[in-house]
């Protein structure tokens, strides 16, 4: 069985072709279609409603509010009951007409294929931020990122078994693919215009992303932050030994105002940037020991 999941965000106006395209694309195959609503602004929980009477297929879940998109993908993850599970976005930049590609290559002994789009048709500055974003993301986790690669891709049983395990309240579903290991492969993609609308990852957004998924998977600034913070102290002491020195030498007779003033300027702006990023950890692991439910199931059908 084939489960394909898409996080569901203001697209009333195209379900209805997402729906059509994928029993189009994959007719002999038995599937289910799980549309996860992360509270739509839109009508598109009504939508949902909709198809679902017309297409047993469907499945449809509505969350309490908007917790993000890796989080409704998350609660897709959890409802699924296929042995192959498909991940796509709803804005049909993903082309449903690549589904059945994907399939026969994981049949060829992979449990992870993920989609490579070869020519991504977005903008300039969302080509450009995502570059950026991917290339720090790959910096901090030591791990390699390519910004061709989404969530798109087919995924076996077991690697969502063990990801569905992985209850921290920090979701990036990319990354915690790659965490889990398992044989993964690439297959090129064909990536299309985006139809209706426009994309909801502003640069905010992508910071704030960023910002999460570093404090989640990386100690890398912990330990910047202790690497420079040796550098300044060792920098200090040599300063403090010339400075002696010229003391000694009978060189100083008026300490200096400016050295001064560098000098406290310098380590108590890098000792509030090491307060802060301490304080980002230690807000984040309060987060998480809270133990608060990843999303909230406020609707089900189907």
């Amino acid at each position: 069985m084939l489960s394909i999941i898409s996080p569901v965000y203001r697209a009333e106006n195209i379900l209805a072709e997402l729906v059509a395209r994928i029993k189009s694309a994959i007719p002999e195959e038995e599937f289910e279609i799980i549309l996860v609503d992360d509270y739509s602004p839109d009508n598109s929980w009504s939508e949902i409603e909709r198809l679902a009477t017309i297409h047993p297929e469907i499945r449809g879940i509505k969350l309490s509010r908007n917790f993000g998109q890796h989080y409704a993908i998350t609660a897709g993850l959890d409802a699924t009951k296929g042995d192959w599970v498909v991940v796509m976005d709803c804005d049909l930049q993903d082309r449903p007409e690549e589904i059945p590609n994907l399939l026969r290559k994981a049949q060829q002994g992979y449990d992870v294929v993920l989609a490579r789009r070869v020519n991504r048709q977005d903008s300039f500055f969302k080509k450009l931020s995502s570059k950026v974003f991917y290339r720090t993301l790959a910096w901090l986790t030591g791990s390699e990122q390519d910004e061709r690669i989404a969530n798109f891709g087919i995924y076996h049983r077991k690697v969502i078994r063990e990801i569905s395990g992985m209850r921290e309240s920090i979701r990036y579903f990319p990354t915690m693919v790659k965490w889990v290991g398992f044989r993964q492969t690439t297959l090129d993609v064909v990536h299309a215009e985006r139809e209706v609308g426009s994309s909801n990852y502003n640069l905010r957004r992508l910071f704030n992303l960023a910002l999460d998924i570093m404090l989640a998977y990386s100690d890398k600034p912990i330990r910047l932050t202790v690497k420079l913070g040796l550098m300044i102290a060792l920098t200090g002491f040599l300063f403090a030994l010339y400075t002696l020195y010229k003391y000694l030498h009978g060189d100083i007779v008026v300490a200096g105002y400016a050295s001064l003033i560098i000098s406290l300027w310098v380590l108590t702006g890098f000792l509030l940037v090491t307060l802060g990023m301490v304080g980002l950890y230690i807000g984040k692991t309060f987060e998480g020991v809270k133990n608060r439910p990843i999303y909230i199931v406020e609707k089900r059908i189907g």
